[in-house]
């Protein structure tokens, strides 16, 4: 056991890499939550008579792009906006929104230029800070997402968001404690959010408290019951724990909902079948 409980925080770390792609479309961090129906015929129909009775309405085109993001028609989304952009160049806004459309096709080098226009035009657009963060984040360029995290929360301390992902990108450093602060931070300012609470128990993990780490990871769960990273940290935590019988149960659960979770699937391993 002595020997398990010093492996175990290790065994954890397999699921950063996971956490932090997983972490970027979960919940309340969602940037662009898909909604089919805004793309109804209904409601496009009501949006193009709206164009169609203000064809030079930059807001009118850029209102029907984000139903068509929302809605998942990407490439109907992009063209909605760039007609905007023809009839007002400045709006910051519908840069930061097909620029949301563009990382969700992949296109991250035009999301980045798209968020620097935003920015260039509006300097204290949080928004695309976040944003430009973000893939900055997901691409391993951490000096430049903690420069623009960090620029968000200078101006503005309640943003949830940038202290979720500054977290992440300190976690992904190992500097657990400071990932645990901003965890933290991001839990006091939006604690409907299961993804802080699941990264934090991540952390938890990592510098060996298996009491606390089980306490978010249960708060995680319960926020999103389909959160196989989250079910599969709570196995380890129980696991750590002692709680054989409890963490067979958690792993089984992670598997269930992600057959392809290794960290589950190492976890029962250990643990047996029961």
């Amino acid at each position: 056991m002595r020997r398990m409980r010093r492996l175990l925080p290790y065994a954890a770390l397999f699921s950063l890499a996971t956490l932090l792609a997983a972490c970027n479309t979960s919940g309340l961090y969602n940037d662009v939550p898909v909604n089919t129906s805004a793309g109804s015929s209904t409601n496009i129909a009501s949006l193009t008579a709206v164009i169609e009775a203000n064809p030079s309405d930059a807001t009118a085109y850029s209102t029907r792009g984000i139903a068509y993001g929302q809605a998942g028609k990407l490439d109907q989304a992009v063209e909605d906006f760039n007609r905007a952009l023809q009839l007002d160049p400045q709006s910051y806004q519908t840069y930061a929104n097909r620029a949301l459309v563009y990382r969700r096709q992949g296109r991250n080098d035009l999301a980045v230029a798209d968020y620097t226009r935003a920015i260039n035009i509006k300097p204290d657009y949080d928004v695309a800070y976040v944003g430009r963060g973000n893939i900055y984040r997901q691409e391993g360029n951490y000096s430049a997402a903690l420069a623009d995290f960090n620029s968000v929360i200078s101006r503005d301390s309640s943003d949830a968001r940038a202290f979720y992902n500054r977290g992440l990108i300190y976690q992904a450093q190992n500097q657990h404690n400071r990932a645990i602060e901003d965890f933290a931070t991001a839990i006091g300012l939006n604690p409907k959010a299961a993804a802080p609470y699941t990264a934090r128990g991540i952390s938890y993990l990592a510098v060996n408290d298996p009491n606390a780490a089980f306490a978010d990871l249960s708060m995680a769960v319960n926020l999103d019951r389909d959160s196989a990273i989250a079910w599969a940290n709570r196995g380890l935590a129980l696991e750590m724990q002692g709680n054989v019988k409890d963490a067979r149960r958690n792993y089984s659960k992670a598997i269930t909902l992600d057959n392809s979770n290794k960290l589950a699937r190492e976890g029962i391993g250990r643990v047996g079948q029961g």
